[in-house]
């Protein structure tokens, strides 16, 4: 796949990194913790948490993508990574993906979903999973375009801003990996 295939107007795809975009990433899962349900969190990230999540996403091996703007300003991002810590569950990942309030409305979100998808089946990983908050229509719809089903709910999973949240499983099932292996 072409990396700049999915990119929309004006938008860059790149390979974030942590000298680069963890001030950016930071801001942007900060203010999705103090204005949103998007994170079952309270208290802002600090950057010593953004310098553990980048190393574990690169022991991982697990991709973090996002998109600048013209002027090198990040729009977005997504990433995956382990489901559950059991070896089994090897061929799962769960994945997020955040835009910057700034930029929302201008399908970056449906472009960096489909190049996660696109670098799982590369990975030879056999499901996608996405926990939404159910009350996050616009993340669900674009979730559903995108092939996802819904594969659960847990119902009062958060307590936040004062009221009770479930918490809905999304999944995508791909067609990968061909040939599966125990151990």
């Amino acid at each position: 796949m072409d990396p700049n295939s999915a990119c929309p107007p004006g938008a860059i795809l790149v390979e974030c990194t942590h000298a680069r975009h963890a001030d950016a990433i930071l801001a942007i899962f900060n203010d999705a913790i103090l204005t949103s349900t998007a994170l079952y969190e309270y208290r802002p990230r600090t950057a010593a948490t953004m310098q553990a999540w980048f190393e574990a996403k690169q022991a991982g091996g697990f991709p973090v993508i996002g998109f600048e703007n013209a002027g090198g300003e990040l729009m977005g991002f997504a990433s995956y990574g382990a489901f559950r810590a059991y070896p089994a569950n090897k061929y799962t990942v769960e994945h997020s993906v955040y835009i910057d309030a700034r930029f929302r409305g201008r399908g970056l979100a449906e472009a960096l979903m489909r190049t996660l998808i696109a670098r799982a089946r590369e990975r030879q990983l056999h499901v996608l999973v996405g926990g939404i908050d159910a009350a996050n229509t616009a993340s669900i719809r674009l979730h559903e375009k995108l092939g996802f089903e819904h594969a659960g709910t847990i119902r009062h999973a958060g307590f936040k801003f004062g009221r009770w949240l479930d918490l809905a499983f999304y999944q995508l099932t791909l067609d990968t990996p061909a040939e599966p292996l125990d151990g």
